[in-house]
């Protein structure tokens, strides 16, 4: 029972260690993008603040940082019994059509 106990505490470490470095780099990413875009709407007031160009570059990343935001903060992370129920529909042969995969396919031997 020690065994599993340190597996599963391993399994946690790691998954701890991997959520970390997720918010350590979207915080880089939402600096960056907060530095850029400040910066280009500073030049675009300096240089006469007509059309507001940066609205493009401000969009376009934002999409990026939201994804990421997504990523790191509200992904569900699969459960085992998740995973169990699609290695169980992919085995089953009566599903062929709705996502089965063939031995080929799950890296299994080649047909001769």
């Amino acid at each position: 029972m020690m065994a599993i106990e340190q597996s599963t505490d391993e399994t946690l470490r790691a998954a701890a260690i991997r959520r970390i470095k997720k918010k350590s780099e979207f915080k880089a990413h939402l600096f960056a993008y907060v530095v850029v875009n400040g910066f280009l709407v500073a030049l675009w007031a300096v240089t006469g603040a007509g059309y507001f160009w940066p609205i493009f570059p401000i969009l376009g990343w934002g999409i990026g940082v939201a994804f990421n935001a997504w990523d790191v903060y509200w992904r569900t992370v699969p459960t085992e019994q998740r995973i169990q129920r699609e290695m169980d529909r992919l085995r089953d042969p009566s599903v062929r059509g709705a996502g089965a995969i063939s031995d080929e396919e799950a890296g299994g031997p080649a047909p001769k």
